[in-house]
């Protein structure tokens, strides 16, 4: 029996590398994605090596879950993210929704 693909919702803290294409004064930053996979470990190291493959530096993983667990714990899921959630799927990818850099204090 094969298991079906899922988009899970997946925070990935980055740090700094060269190339990596974030602000200069910029820390590292928290990337928003999307991410198929049988279950969340797949998932996860898909995004890891994606980011990799993009000079990102991934530090750490939080999982969210897949969009039915996201509803199921009565989170609002908006049209717009479930498009990105839906394209992650069609196309068997990483989306990066959003990328927030972090800046020293």
């Amino acid at each position: 029996m094969t298991r079906q693909q899922q988009v899970f919702t997946l925070l990935v803290e980055v740090g700094r590398a060269a190339g990596d294409g974030l602000p200069p004064t910029a820390t590292g930053a928290g990337l928003l994605c999307y991410a198929t996979g049988v279950d969340e470990a797949e998932a996860v190291r898909e995004t890891v090596a994606v980011l990799k493959q993009a000079d990102m530096a991934p530090l750490d993983v939080t999982g969210y879950g897949t969009l039915d667990e996201r509803l199921a714990a009565g989170q609002e899921i908006d049209e717009e993210e479930r498009a990105l959630m839906g394209r992650a799927l069609d196309e068997n990818a990483v989306i990066v929704a959003q990328a927030t850099p972090f800046y020293p204090e």
